[in-house]
């Protein structure tokens, strides 16, 4: 008998992805491979959990820059949510859990210190030469430049993790502009581009949506800048909040709170799951190739809770994001960035010695190496380099 509880007894969907029929990798595997008792999707997600990319997402901001207290979540633990997420979409839809998680773990890689106040500062140094995306250099940083083999640049994963990558925010149209990194490595190992992703790479996107939307209400309750009563004014909160106050009369307000952000969660995912269902049987999908072809995403949200999680982002856009100490850190973020981006230009001995050795003479490579040395700083080490170079401390960032 199958149990939803049991990974091993659980059936794989025929629209699945299927571990044993990938598309491959861009270098074939050494002569001496020893690959043991993993498949390929399984070897994706230990190559990124073992990348020295992976480990640096401690350090980088996910709402907060370099905060103080050690419990609000960097880009690393959200990542780890977002798979916690993605494999309960995944299993209970039957897809394949490795290359979801692989997905999940792996799509905020190419995110440079300070959230979107970094992208923007190299973005702008980078104006003239391309431009910078997070989401494209996530594929640069695993396709180019985390490279521990011998024998090819990169981790060399499967097709399907690169492909779900490059369409995170869903397909490409054929006549779209297309970030300089995005379109070099698609020239290199294209990622058909113009079809919708694989399921696993929906539900890792949306499983992204889930956990920041509520995860972010968590951090900005502890740090003071959400209150219940501005949370309270969406009616949908409103009544959840009812309920729980209503269930658990004595419990001190933070475990209510918790509570809350926990039950937002179970209800988005389930929604998920419901409607995902309900597509799948309206697109008569039968094989992962109808998932693509399918014209229309087949991972979502209903209707009803789509209107809804627009709100709540409206909200956290309004009240979060663009709170204004959290627009005067950018700020500062955004100049600390530029200021490095500069120096560096000017001065390529301040490059470590691998870097320096490294750096291209012509544009619009001189530009793109020290934009990829700089995305891959830490919020602490860019702060850290900014002080050495400058000889004076960098203004405080951490408004938490």
């Amino acid at each position: 008998m199958n149990s939803p509880f049991r990974p091993e007894l659980a059936p794989r969907a025929r629209y699945a992805s299927d571990p044993d029929h990938s598309r491959g990798r861009e270098f074939g595997p050494p002569d001496n491979a020893v690959r043991g008792p993993r498949g390929p999707f399984q070897r994706d997600r230990d190559r990124i959990i073992h990348s020295i990319a992976f480990r640096r997402l401690r350090h980088k901001a996910q709402v907060f820059v370099a905060p103080d207290g050690d419990h609000y979540r960097t880009r690393l633990t959200h990542s780890l949510e977002v798979a916690q997420i993605g494999r309960v979409i995944a299993r209970a839809l039957g897809l394949d859990e490795d290359l979801t998680e692989a997905l999940c773990l792996s799509h905020d890689i190419g995110h440079p210190p300070f959230g979107h106040a970094g992208e923007r500062a190299l973005d702008q140094a980078l104006a003239a030469h391309g431009g910078f995306d997070h989401n494209a250099n996530t594929l640069r940083v695993l396709m180019r430049l985390e490279s521990p083999y011998c024998t090819h640049d990169g981790l060399n994963l499967s097709w399907e993790v690169l492909e779900g990558l490059a369409k995170h925010n869903g397909p490409v149209a054929p006549d779209a502009p297309l970030p300089w990194a995005l379109r070099e490595l698609d020239a290199a190992f294209p990622f058909d581009l113009a079809r919708w992703p694989s399921l696993e790479a929906q539900v890792a996107a949306i499983a992204d949506d889930i956990a920041y939307d509520n995860h972010d209400i968590d951090d900005g309750l502890r740090a003071g800048f959400l209150s219940m009563d501005q949370l309270l004014s969406l009616d949908f909160i409103a009544d959840q909040w009812r309920g729980i106050e209503a269930r658990f009369p004595h419990a001190p307000r933070d475990r209510l709170q918790r509570e809350l952000v926990r039950g937002q969660i179970g209800w988005m995912v389930n929604d998920v799951i419901a409607e995902t269902q309900a597509r799948i049987a309206d697109h008569a999908i039968v094989t992962a190739d109808d998932v693509r072809a399918a014209g229309a995403a087949i991972c979502g949200f209903s209707e009803s809770t789509a209107a809804q999680e627009r709100r709540l982002k409206r909200f956290m856009y309004d009240n979060l994001y663009f709170h204004p100490a959290q627009l005067r850190t950018a700020d500062l973020a955004n100049d600390l960035l530029a200021k490095l981006f500069s120096a560096y230009d000017a001065q390529p001995d301040l490059l470590p010695d691998d870097w320096r050795r490294a750096m291209p003479d012509a544009e619009p490579e001189r530009s793109r190496h020290i934009a990829d040395f700089l995305s891959g700083m830490t919020d602490l080490y860019a702060i850290r380099r900014y002080t050495e170079i400058f000889g004076a401390p960098a203004a405080e960032l951490s408004n938490v």
